[in-house]
């Protein structure tokens, strides 16, 4: 049983560490407002790209000769996978879900006999990754001194991964990252970055057909393909933002109530010791009293 100095010890540290995590929600959703409607705004424009970009390549004849961000490098044996995730930890299972997504695909790349290669962005996705994918980690970028992340930084990204397709470094490029829904829910992606993958069923196909384009569709894709690329990073970058804040408001407000729980039993502890303590000393001078 613990002694009553040690109680008080421990609910006065409990209490120090819920003013922290009760702290820490309230700047958590200061943030997420703004990161919302970053994620929000970013949506529309990344996905009119894409849909320019395979509008585009419905357009071309000459499909042999068309860039291979676009069509690939006609193999899938050399695998590319891009890892976002934060540099800060105290957000719930924010990284964790990132990293179980990925590994999925890692383990489904290996057992194919394929080989895969793993860029991350972010400490935490490499901290968790290195232990057992340590072998297969070509490049790591962190951004600890960057209080937000903005399109420059994006690009950095983009222009690497170019640089290695341009290497013949992988023959295909995923992107893995939260897409976030809610405050509770942050939904794990998995995206395709090269070659550009149609996700698009026939009818849509067909209603955006009748497009015309100047300059012609090669010399379009030709600028728009690598900007693309930076883009969805991007965008991806917005979403993690916004999970990341949305995940630690809830996890610090789970913290919140469990310390307030903690404190509660503890209090309910001492109070108990302390009585048994009074109790014990009263029975002592009673029993002293009667054998005078």
């Amino acid at each position: 049983m613990p002694s009553l100095d040690d109680l008080k010890k421990r609910i006065s540290s409990v209490k120090s560490t819920q003013k922290i995590t009760k702290a820490m929600k309230m700047v958590a959703a200061a943030k997420l407002r703004r990161a919302q409607e970053n994620a929000e705004k970013g949506r529309p424009y990344s996905e009119k790209m894409n849909n320019i970009i395979l509008n585009l390549s419905n357009s071309i004849s000459d499909k042999e000769n068309a860039s291979k961000f676009l069509v690939g490098t006609g193999k899938d044996n050399v695998h590319l996978c891009v890892v976002i995730t934060a540099d800060r930890g105290l957000c719930g299972g924010f990284n964790s879900n990132i990293c179980k997504k990925a590994k999925s695909y890692f383990e489904k790349i290996i057992k194919e006999g394929k080989t895969l290669k793993i860029f991350t962005v972010g400490s935490k996705g490499f901290d968790q990754l290195k232990r057992i994918y340590g072998n297969y980690v070509i490049e790591n970028v962190d951004f600890k001194g960057h209080k937000n992340i903005t399109y420059k930084e994006a690009e950095e990204i983009g222009n690497k991964i170019i640089k290695l397709f341009n290497e013949s470094q992988f023959d295909i490029c995923k992107l893995f990252y939260n897409r976030f829904k809610n405050v509770m829910t942050q939904i794990p992606q998995e995206q395709q970055l090269i070659p550009v993958e149609n996700n698009k069923n026939e009818k849509e196909k067909n209603l955006e057909n009748f497009y015309e384009f100047e300059p012609e569709e090669e010399e379009i894709l030709k600028n728009l393909l690598p900007k693309n690329i930076s883009t969805q990073t991007f965008k991806a970058f917005l979403e993690n933002a916004a999970s990341e804040q949305g995940s630690r408001m809830t996890a610090m407000d789970s913290a919140t109530r469990n310390a307030g729980d903690l404190v509660d039993k503890l209090t309910i502890t001492y109070n108990r010791s302390r009585q048994a303590a009074i109790t014990k000393e009263l029975i002592e001078i009673i029993s002293g009293a009667e054998s005078l």
